[in-house]
């Protein structure tokens, strides 16, 4: 249940008409009272005597009686809607469900008799409208404090009594909802999302890896916004607006949103505290790598997943400093949203979107350093669209593989801190990052597994019997042969490129647990990949190996004589260094 309150200034007489009106799109029917401050309030709805002009001269006489002493603000409406899913309430249970919120809110107390005067009108089975005006019946104005607030806690005890969607909690972080305005004129003009929310979008984008302000705000003006700066008298900039290239109102002006409006975390003091943490700048390329001749695009995603399964492992120690984590994690996944491939994209964006209400509560973190994770955003902008560029498929799977588990640990460490709305977006995050790395991981998975099935004999029953003790099988009770033929496949390069496949193997599984992984296999190919330095999918002599399973010998050895054998070379050491524990 969503009560949603917004008040205004002057008579009642526009909004009641609204309400006993046909809407805007002949949406509202059967229009009537189903409660009242008095419950003898005129229904034009039902009565054919009464009409609303009186229903309103009714409401607004407390109002009236004050004259100069009234508020600036005068009336107050709140609509009240269940679920699609909910089950139908009748007249009798809106009335109730309308006496608690004015009761909760201090719109009219139970048993005030000079409270305010209100009214519920229903024109839907799903909702009511809740309008009343801002003068008690006894001169007073009324008291409102934190009504939105109570409003919800009061929809949270409705939902539990009446057998409705339980709604999670909020506590006043989350962005500004579209209004019903935004979303019909988003739907008149065809556009998916409203201006607010391509605008939100767009903004957290911009800030992703930014360096400066003065970056952020090239970047925004480069993905083709309208940006106003506002300056003090002495030229500072004290903040910034933003609007859609031909998104004008009625007077032919563009629609401006201050960044404030579209995100707590959007205005430009809060933008500043971030770019304190100011990123590195990965764009060249490192000394020390491997000879690997890999692309950029897959070069920074690999660095990435090694930032990301640190910033996990920071939130799964439970400090409330690691709430920056979050900050820069969601950074990272606006970054990949911009540049992974069309396949990807979709639910990279989604994941963003959702993980963005995971970024924000009244946690403050002021002492943690989140540069590495908005360097590794940076990187990854920089380096622009990994498709077609090398590993691409591979390299985006390995970072994905690490940002399931990094989003799943925020989803804990807000569960610990009672922060329901939170948790669940984070966890949202996860099952559509789960669904890109399905769509990213297909390719290089199925190629190891092949190569793996491709392994002599023997080689393949080491390394089966490597991975099933230290998965905790060691007898293979499961009697499954051959189930992990990417990992036999990937601690197979390994050995070749110089490591010794149990090390490799335990220091993979230790890093953090593994229950929460669909797949512990995939967790383990990524890491261990990342550890040895490998490329993210089968070196070309295994594949040749995998094509050539039919072929004789001979010819195998010719071709691996002609030079096209490639194995990565050894890891460095500062590849081999592990997450914190």
């Amino acid at each position: 249940m969503i009560p949603k309150i917004r008040t205004g200034t002057g008579g009642t007489y526009g909004l009641i008409r609204y309400l006993y009106g046909p809407g805007k799109r002949d949406e509202h029917t059967d229009q009537h009272l189903v409660a009242s401050w008095n419950d003898f309030a005129p229904d034009p709805g039902r009565n054919p005597h009464h009409t609303i002009a009186q229903l309103a001269a009714q409401l607004d006489q407390p109002v009236k009686a004050v004259g100069d002493r009234a508020p600036d603000t005068t009336i107050w409406h709140c609509s009240v809607r269940t679920d699609p899913g909910d089950r139908h309430l009748d007249d009798n249970d809106w009335a109730t469900i309308a006496r608690r919120i004015v009761h909760a809110t201090g719109i009219a107390p139970d048993g005030d008799t000079s409270a305010c005067r209100w009214v519920a009108v229903r024109h839907a089975d799903d909702h009511i409208h809740i309008a009343a005006t801002l003068v008690r019946q006894d001169g007073r104005h009324a008291g409102l404090s934190f009504d939105k607030r109570k409003a919800q806690a009061e929809a949270r005890r409705i939902e539990n009594d009446y057998g409705l969607r339980r709604l999670t909690p909020g506590d006043g972080t989350s962005a500004k909802t579209p209004t019903s305005q935004e979303r019909f004129k988003a739907e008149r003009t065809g556009r998916t999302q409203t201006s607010r929310e391509t605008l939100r979008e767009a903004v957290r984008q911009a800030v992703s890896g930014a360096a400066s302000e003065e970056e952020f705000f090239t970047r925004l003006r480069e993905a083709g916004l309208r940006v106003k700066l506002r300056h003090a008298p002495s030229g500072d900039v004290l903040g910034y607006n933003v609007a859609l290239p031909g998104d004008r109102n009625r007077d032919s002006e563009p629609v401006w949103f201050a960044g404030s409006t579209l995100a707590p975390d959007l205005s430009l003091p809060r933008i500043r505290r971030r770019l304190t943490d100011a990123p590195v700048d990965t764009a060249g390329p490192r000394i020390g790598t491997s000879g690997t001749d890999r692309s950029a695009p897959a070069r920074h995603r690999r660095d990435a997943a090694a930032v990301a399964d640190r910033a996990a492992a920071v939130l799964d120690d439970g400090d409330d400093e690691a709430a920056a984590q979050l900050v820069g994690a969601g950074e990272l996944l606006d970054a990949l949203a911009q540049t992974s491939p069309v396949a990807t994209r979709a639910e990279l964006r989604d994941a963003a979107r959702a993980f963005e209400r995971a970024t924000r509560s009244h946690i403050r973190a002021e002492n943690t350093d989140i540069r590495a994770l908005r360097s590794a955003a940076r990187g990854i902008v920089h380096a622009g669209s990994a498709l077609g560029r090398g590993e691409d498929g591979g390299a985006t799977a390995m970072v994905l593989s690490t940002l399931v588990l990094l989003t799943l640990a925020a989803a804990r460490w807000h569960t610990a801190r009672g922060h329901a709305q939170q948790a669940a977006a984070s966890r949202q995050a996860a099952d559509h990052l789960r669904a890109a790395y399905r769509q990213a991981a297909t390719t290089p998975m199925r190629a190891m597994r092949e190569a793996g099935r491709a392994l002599p004999e023997s080689e393949r029953r080491r390394h089966e019997t490597t991975i099933r003790t230290a998965l905790g099988d060691p007898d293979n009770r499961t009697g499954a042969v051959g189930r992990h033929d990417a990992l036999a496949a990937t601690l197979a390069e390994a050995e070749k490129a110089g490591h010794d496949p149990k090390t490799l193997l335990e220091e993979a599984s230790s890093w953090r647990e593994l229950d929460t992984a669909r797949s512990n296999e995939d967790v383990l190919v990524w890491r261990i990949r990342r550890i040895a330095d490998l490329p993210s999918g089968p070196s070309r002599s295994n594949r040749l190996t995998a094509d050539n399973t039919c072929a004789k010998p001979g010819a195998i050895r010719a071709a691996n004589r002609a030079g096209l054998s490639a194995t990565a070379g050894p890891a460095t050491d500062s590849r081999r260094s592990a997450p914190r524990r």
